[in-house]
């Protein structure tokens, strides 16, 4: 990550949608929309990078499946301007940036690139990222000066560990700044040295009144995420990819959970993955619909949860 100008993406990929697929793609959330009452929907888990670390993401999940025996086809292979064109067909209020580093020297680069980004688009929850090294304080710091308003953290990417003291000043400057982190921290699709709720629960217990957006619903282990979430106020889940067809038995969930997640209902966000979802934007948001939790929780996991967490 040498080059530390982007210019805006023009290509990432040569796929078009026909103009009938687009139309039943839309017309399939607009109806999801209409059937729940809901006027608008907040996805706080939508990834939007530079073109060379996009293409390098897709080139990951093309070359995984041969490896893993799970073929994992992107759904959304479009360029820039088609993805921010299709999220706000569906009606998307408000989206975030998902970036984060899996080296040293990346964090700072990407997050001058998303406050690019989110000048240009004003509807993407300013979005920053960072990694355990010396600068890190020092960039956070700028990032939140700059309006960032959602960190991601991916503990299995970035292979380290939470609670690594070159965070200590980080994680202390989120809590007092009451931004959120969206941290990627269960062990799916595969494990990583530093998954797993134990690692978490020990930086809660360091920063109690740190907001956290378990990514995933913690998957697999939704269980000892939803005890993390019960004994600590601050911490939230997104229902990125969980519950669908496609997880199945790489992620398959305790039916009791299901009215634990009742209890939690204020604190579930609705999270996609968009675009590098294996399957239609409507199924994630069935996959949440077909927990049977009734159109008020609905409406608060798709949108009013997270506007009411983003004052939107």
């Amino acid at each position: 990550m040498d080059n530390m100008c982007e210019t805006p993406e023009t290509e990432n990929g040569p796929d078009r949608e026909a103009p009938d697929d687009r139309h039943t793609d839309v017309e399939s959330v607009r109806r999801f929309r209409e059937d729940h009452g809901l006027a608008r929907i907040i996805d706080v888990h939508t990834h939007f990078m530079p073109k060379r670390v996009m293409d390098k993401v897709w080139a990951y999940f093309d070359s995984a499946g041969p490896l893993t025996g799970v073929v994992w086809p992107i759904q959304y292979r479009h360029d820039e301007d088609v993805r921010l064109d299709r999220l706000r067909s569906y009606g998307v209020q408000a989206f975030t940036s998902m970036i984060y580093p899996h080296k040293p020297d990346m964090a700072a680069w990407l997050n001058q690139w998303s406050v690019e980004f989110a000048a240009r688009n004003p509807d993407c929850l300013h979005t920053s990222t960072f990694y355990p090294e010396p600068s890190a304080p020092g960039y956070v710091a700028d990032a939140l000066a700059a309006g960032a308003r959602v960190f991601k953290s991916h503990i299995q990417v970035g292979d380290y560990d939470p609670n690594d003291p070159l965070l200590d000043e980080v994680w202390g400057q989120l809590e007092d700044a009451g931004v959120p982190v969206v941290i990627h921290c269960g062990s799916g699709p595969a494990p990583g040295r530093f998954t797993g709720p134990d690692r978490i629960e020990k930086l809660m217990a360091r920063y109690p009144r740190l907001r956290l957006i378990v990514a995933h619903m913690g998957m697999p282990e939704y269980s000892a995420f939803l005890d993390l979430a019960v004994r600590h106020a601050s911490v939230m889940l997104d229902t990125t990819m969980a519950f669908t067809d496609f997880i199945g038995e790489m992620g398959p969930s305790d039916p009791a959970d299901t009215r634990r997640l009742r209890d939690l209902g204020d604190r579930i966000l609705f999270g996609s993955d968009f675009p590098n979802i294996p399957y239609p934007y409507i199924h994630a948001l069935d996959a949440v619909a077909r927990l049977d939790l009734g159109d008020e929780w609905i409406r608060g996991v798709c949108h009013d949860n997270a506007a009411r967490l983003f004052a939107l």
